[in-house]
């Protein structure tokens, strides 16, 4: 920005009256005071950033660790395969959990008592025999052998092991008690205890049990999303922009279609999401929470932004490319399909990975068309049940376990790099491709 100068009294100056001094100096003090304005608003919006990048980070990244217990587990053969088949089908699941209390019974002999074992059980995961089963399920071999596995600590240990649970509070504040706390030190001390790598997270689909909850499901769910949103809302964005742009006649009528495509850009997501649930839904009878749907609700969204961006694009190549074609004999598609689109797709590029980024990041849409069931398993085709990234921080944030927390801040920082990713391939197509006239 350029400074601006102070008014100066110089020998034949317009502004000679003491009234015209007074209304320049006004009129320069608005300027500074405007100026001022800007960066205020500037450094509020950068502090505002950084303290939601802060929260964000400070919450989400004890989520990529999880407190660990090393236990020393003996697989009985007749507990884990009553049948006696030694086939992994007929092996009883539920019986690792009690394998891995025994374990852990066997850890503090001292204990006894049904509320001391009670206690003592609160140390591990009420789901870390599913954890040991998978183990087990990777190498049978091991089944009649006694071997040491590290085991997920359950949520209130793992949150305390990791400070975000104040164990100087009151025993009676706090859901973790003073025996508990002992025993915890015991086992860190012995070395049996700590924090190790949380794969679960990367690896594992939506959970009731926060060390057994990741985001496998949702991202697959989130890549399905996309590319049925990118089949369907850029072809038909690119083929409306220009039919709209080099073929459509200049009237009212096409006014009027180019002002409601304006408009419904601005028009709020969950109305696309009313439309969906009631054309796709009620009308099509279409599954509920398939990618298909929400991908075709989320390319109705798209579509506008689409095609204002293609619009864009085809305006910018010169008009001297399109009379050079059609001086030398080419038809007005030929000059469209073989020298204004291929120009100007670069900048349709960029305009369509901008809005399926900003689509990606929506979540009203999706909720009112049953993107937000619980699904334990990654979708295995279109029309399967799945959720979403945005949604499943939506489920998680309303989840009362502790361990979800970490989890939600955790999910928003994959999503952040998901866009980013997709920012930096519009501004690397941009840069690559990019043309001067």
């Amino acid at each position: 920005m350029t400074d601006l100068a102070e008014p100066m009294a110089t020998p034949g100056s317009f502004h000679t009256s003491e009234a015209a001094e007074k209304r320049l100096r006004r009129r320069y003090a608005a300027e500074r005071r405007f100026k001022a304005y800007g960066i205020v608003a500037i450094a509020v919006a950068c502090l505002m950033l950084v303290v939601l990048l802060y929260t964000i980070l400070h919450n989400g990244v004890g989520a990529f660790t999880q407190t660990a217990i090393r236990l020393e587990v003996t697989l009985d053969a007749k507990t884990i395969d009553p049948k006696g088949t030694g086939n992994p089908a007929d092996w009883d699941r539920a019986a690792f959990q009690d394998l891995v209390q025994d374990a852990l019974y066997r850890e503090f002999p001292d204990v006894s008592g049904r509320v001391p074992k009670r206690a003592l059980r609160g140390l591990i995961s009420p789901v870390a025999g599913v954890f040991l089963y998978r183990e087990v399920l990777e190498d049978p071999a091991m089944v009649g052998q006694t071997r040491e596995f590290w085991l997920p600590a359950s949520d209130d240990i793992n949150q305390i092991r990791k400070g975000r649970i104040d164990r100087t509070l009151p025993e009676s504040s706090r859901p973790v008690s003073d025996e508990q706390l002992a025993w915890l030190d015991r086992l860190v001390e012995q070395g049996k205890a700590t924090s190790v790598f949380n794969s679960t997270f990367f690896t594992a689909s939506d959970s009731n049990y926060p060390e057994l909850a990741g985001i496998r499901g949702a991202v697959v769910g989130s890549l399905y999303l996309l590319i049925v949103t990118v089949l369907l809302a850029l072809p038909i964005g690119v083929a409306t922009a220009v039919y709209m742009e080099e073929f459509a006649p200049k009237n009212s009528f096409t006014d009027l279609i180019e002002v409601n495509i304006n408009n419904l850009a601005a028009v709020p997501s969950i109305v696309f999401g009313l439309l969906g649930l009631a054309v796709f839904l009620g009308f099509f009878g279409l599954p509920r929470s398939a990618p298909l749907v929400g991908g075709m609700v989320i390319a109705l969204m798209s579509l506008p932004t689409i095609i204002i961006a293609a619009r864009a694009a085809l305006k910018a190549v010169p008009p001297s490319i399109r009379e050079a074609a059609l001086g030398m004999g080419a038809s007005r598609l030929q000059t469209v399909m073989h020298h204004v689109l291929p120009l100007a797709m670069p900048g349709i590029l960029t305009g369509t990975i901008i809005a399926l980024a900003q689509a990606l990041g929506e979540t009203a849409p999706l909720l009112m068309v049953g993107m937000n069931a619980f699904v334990t398993e990654p979708p295995s085709g279109l029309l399967s049940s799945s959720s979403v990234l945005p949604v499943q921080v939506y489920i998680w944030a309303d989840a009362p376990e502790r361990g979800f927390v970490e989890l939600t801040s955790a999910a928003i920082m994959v999503l952040l790099a998901f866009l980013i990713m997709m920012n930096g391939a519009a501004i690397y197509l941009r840069k690559k491709f990019e043309r001067r006239w």
